[in-house]
C-alpha cells in the first residue's frame, strides 16, 4: 500500500523564554511528518537546532530527498541507510514506528522488544540560565519538584549553583552548561557541585575541548550531550564522559537510540534520555525509551505556554507513559 508523507512547520509558544549559555528563544519551531496509509496515521515530530547547523529549510529538505522512498515504502532499517542522523531522520522514523503501531495489533513499546509495559518516570524541569537571583526565585518556585535540572555555563557559576542549592534544598540537582565551561574552570565548578550535591553534570566543555575530562579527576559524574549523537561515538567517549544524554533529535530516532541505549550499557555509562524544546508528540517516543534511564529530562511540553492535544499527563514530578492516540 502506498505512503503518503506531509510535512508541517508547527510554532508553539514558550512559557516566557527559555536560556542557555548559547542564547535563549521564546517558542518551539517544530516540523511533523506524518505518514498515512488508508485510514492509519503515524506521526513524528523534530527540532531541528542550529547548534548542528539544521534549520527548518534544511529539514524539510532532507525529508522531501527522501520522499519518493517513503512514499514507495522504505521501512525503519532503510531509513537508517537513507538518512545520516538528525532531527530529519527522527521525525520520519518515529513516524513510521506510529504508523506499525496504529497499522497492527502491538503497541510501539512491544515493537521494541520491553517485555513489561512502560510506567510513569521522574523527569527533571528544567531552570533556565539567570542572574543567581532571578534563578533562586524559579528554583524556589519548582522546589517542590524530585528533580531540577539547571542550566548553567558561564565563566564563573559558583554563585548560580549554590543559590539554587539555597531555593531548592530537598531537589536532586542536574548542571547543563551547554559547553559554557572551559578546562581552567573545571576545578572550582566540580568544588561547587560537590558542597552542593550536584548528582550530574552535563557536557561542561565545548566538544572539542572535552580531552581534557580524560585528565582530571572528576568528583561529580559528567554526562556527554553535545559531544555524543550516534551509537558510533560511544566508544571514544568512555575515557571522559561517565554518561550519555540520548535526545532523538540527535540519534535520528528511536531506532538508532534503542542501538544507543544497549552499547551505552555494555560500556558501562549510565543513561540519560533528554530532548529539545518539543511538544508531547517528540517525548512520545523518549519516554518509552527512558523506562530504566538513569536520570530522565522530558519536560518539553511543560515548558510550553501551550501544548498538542491529547499530550503527556504529567503528575507532580512525574510524566506518565504516552496514549496510544498521541503516539505508539
Amino acid at each position: 500500500m502506498l505512503t503518503t508523507l506531509t510535512i508541517t512547520h508547527e510554532s508553539f509558544p514558550i512559557a516566557g523564554s527559555f536560556t542557555i549559555s548559547r542564547g535563549a528563544k521564546t517558542a518551539a519551531d517544530v516540523l511533523c511528518v506524518r505518514l498515512t496509509q488508508g485510514q492509519h496515521t503515524g506521526c513524528g515530530e523534530c527540532v531541528p537546532y542550529a547548534r548542528y547547523g539544521e534549520s527548518m529549510e534544511n529539514v524539510t529538505a532532507a525529508i522531501e530527498a527522501v520522499r519518493s522512498n517513503i512514499e514507495a515504502g522504505a521501512d525503519r532499517l532503510a531509513v537508517q541507510t537513507l538518512m545520516p542522523a538528525g532531527a530529519a531522520r527522527n521525525a520520519v522514523d518515529c513516524a513510521l514506528w506510529d504508523l506499525d503501531a496504529k497499522r497492527g495489533a502491538m503497541p510501539a513499546w512491544r515493537m521494541m522488544g520491553e517485555t513489561s509495559a512502560p510506567v510513569e518516570l521522574t523527569t527533571a524541569y528544567t531552570i533556565s540560565l539567570g542572574e543567581p537571583e532571578t534563578m533562586a526565585a524559579q528554583a524556589k518556585a519548582y522546589a517542590h519538584r524530585a528533580l531540577l535540572k539547571v542550566k548553567v555555563g558561564t565563566g564563573d557559576d559558583v554563585s548560580r549553583i549554590r543559590a539554587v542549592r539555597a531555593a531548592a534544598p530537598d531537589s536532586a540537582l542536574i548542571l547543563d552548561a551547554n559547553e559554557g565551561w572551559r578546562p581552567e574552570t573545571l576545578a572550582a565548578h566540580f568544588a561547587v557541585c560537590v558542597e552542593c550535591d550536584v548528582r550530574l553534570i552535563e557536557q561542561p566543555l565545548p566538544q572539542e575541548d572535552d580531552g581534557a575530562l580524560a585528565t582530571v579527576s572528576r568528583p561529580v559524574p559528567v554526562c556527554a550531550d553535545e559531544s555524543v549523537h550516534k551509537t558510533d561515538d560511544l566508544a571514544s567517549l568512555v575515557d571522559r564522559y561517565d554518561a550519555i544524554n540520548i535526545k532523538l533529535d540527535k540519534a535520528g530516532g528511536l531506532t538508532e537510540a534503542l542501538l544507543m541505549r544497549a552499547r551505552a550499557r555494555e560500556l558501562g555509562l549510565k543513561v540519560m534520555v533528554g530532548c529539545m524544546v518539543g511538544t508531547s508528540l517528540a517525548m512520545a517516543p523518549a519516554v518509552l525509551l527512558a523506562q530504566g534511564a538513569d536520570f530522565v529530562d522530558l519536560d518539553g511540553p511543560l515548558l510550553l505556554a501551550k501544548d498538542r492535544e491529547p499530550g503527556l499527563a504529567y503528575r507532580d514530578s512525574l510524566v506518565l507513559p504516552p496514549e496510544p492516540r498521541l503516539w505508539g
